[in-house]
């Protein structure tokens, strides 16, 4: 049973023979098992070693299985405890279950109704445990993760204060931009602001995944509901309870799940893949699409209600190249975390590749910013990323814009005349900054350009009279 080699029993009871009863039947099942006689010792097992799922006698001298639930619990809260109870104090392990027992099971137990048991509390344990990690990483990486939010632009200023605005509320929001713009990033931010920062942040990728899969993902499925249901699944709707559902790409799903998600959003209620029984979740949903709703309501490829339903607030996440005045923010930024996971040193990056990286369109916005700088600071041997670190599409697209071809033999007035102009057509006509990059005064930009004016007039005068 490969699945299971990694993960760990540890049995508390003290009876010696049932302890090495359950130790053979499970170490079969390829679990690895810890035995503990008392309460006290299995605390300090717990404290000490990795345990996935604590099977405990309810009744035992010193410590009972109640009072080692508890104590487990401020311990290793992620480790899932069934306890082991006779017919007489089932009601006793019931009410166990309202502080915190994954489940209980009789004695004498059959050999598939344990083994079933513990299987379904490792499952639960690996979420518990992956999710937990999660919140982690976002903490101790939050830098990192909401890197697409870095800016000082007005544009990101007023993304920023938007999402402030709305993470107290409970409304639903959607979140609108190109790909790599950062809409998760925006989403996460909104939860960790908000009222449910403390519970699961759930995200589903829904371009990702065909009809039935989505439904199964976001529903959860009973066993057997089709091949492959070996066991029950929780969907992400009640995984996401009391927290946020972020739906990634929600412009992509068909009209099938459309249906089903509206029918959540309107009664908080849904049932699981071939199951029966109506279940709640309580969710706040954050959506993001780069995709036109509007147009696709209009083509019958959207529902009008669902729409509303997700569209409470809209935010819009502009592209890199609406807040070029971020881009040297992002390089640092990158710069400093990638020289950090690969343990290099750099000092920073060569004037000329900051122009060019500021000047670049990114057509993948901060994702491919991102790429471009770890790539660099991979790739360069020097303390320095010059241009030659750069990916060629990058280098070769903005040398050759970044030149003027000046043919030999050209009268000076001519090149001054295309310098000129050619400079007004990069600054967009901007003067001031002409004069600045030309190392001349802006009167003189003004004189030059009445005296080309003056000229391009007799020339034209000229070619009339001919």
């Amino acid at each position: 049973m490969n699945n299971t080699a990694k993960q760990t029993v540890l049995i508390v009871d003290d009876q010696e023979s049932i302890r090495l009863a359950l130790s053979r039947m499970l170490s079969k099942e390829g679990y690895e098992v810890l035995l503990a006689e008392e309460g006290e010792k299995a605390l300090d097992i717990l404290r000490e070693k990795k345990v996935n799922v604590m099977l405990s006698d309810l009744k035992m001298p010193k410590m009972d299985g109640m009072q080692l639930l508890k104590a487990s619990k401020l311990v290793k809260p992620e480790v899932e405890v069934i306890l082991i109870t006779a017919h007489g104090t089932i009601e006793k392990a019931v009410g166990a279950m309202k502080d915190g027992a994954y489940d209980f099971i009789t004695k004498p137990f059959k050999k598939i109704v344990i083994n079933n048991m513990i299987k379904k509390a490792m499952e639960k344990q690996a979420l518990v445990v992956e999710n937990k990690y999660l919140h982690e990483q976002l903490a101790h990486s939050e830098h990192d993760r909401h890197a697409d939010i870095i800016g000082q632009s007005d544009v990101m200023r007023d993304v920023i204060k938007l999402a402030e605005q709305v993470a107290p509320s409970q409304a639903s929001v959607l979140i609108q931009g190109e790909n790599g713009t950062g809409k998760e990033s925006i989403a996460a931010l909104i939860h960790n602001i908000g009222q449910r920062k403390d519970k699961p942040f759930i995200k589903v990728s829904c371009a990702a995944l065909p009809d039935a899969l989505l439904e199964s993902e976001l529903f959860g499925y009973e066993k057997g509901a089709f091949t492959g249901a070996v066991s029950q699944k929780e969907g992400r709707f009640e995984l996401a309870n009391e927290g946020t559902l972020f739906l990634d790409e929600i412009g992509e799903i068909t009209p099938s799940i459309q249906v089903k998600l509206l029918r959540v959003l309107q009664e908080g209620e849904f049932e699981r893949l071939g199951g029966t029984k109506v279940l709640r979740s309580n969710v706040r949903i954050i959506s993001a699409t780069n995709v036109n709703l509007e147009n696709a309501i209009k083509q019958k490829r959207f529902r009008e209600d669902l729409y509303y339903r997700l569209n409470v607030i809209t935010m819009n996440m502009p592209p890199l190249r609406e807040r070029r005045e971020d881009i040297p923010l992002l390089v640092s930024h990158f710069l400093k975390i990638y020289q950090e996971k690969n343990n290099k040193v750099i000092d920073g990056i060569s004037e000329d590749v900051l122009d060019i990286l500021t000047d670049y369109q990114w057509p993948g916005n901060v994702r491919e910013i991102k790429n471009v700088i770890e790539r660099a600071v991979v790739l360069t041997q020097d303390r320095i990323i010059t241009l030659k670190d750069l990916p060629e599409n990058i280098s070769r697209e903005k040398i050759g814009d970044r030149k003027l071809i000046i043919p030999f033999g050209m009268p000076l007035r001519e090149i001054e005349k295309k310098v000129i102009l050619e400079t007004l057509r990069r600054s967009k006509g901007d003067k001031e900054v002409t004069a600045n990059l030309l190392g001349i005064t802006p009167r003189t930009i003004y004189r030059k350009m009445n005296s080309l004016e003056e000229e391009e007039k007799q020339e034209r005068d000229v070619n009339m009279n001919n």
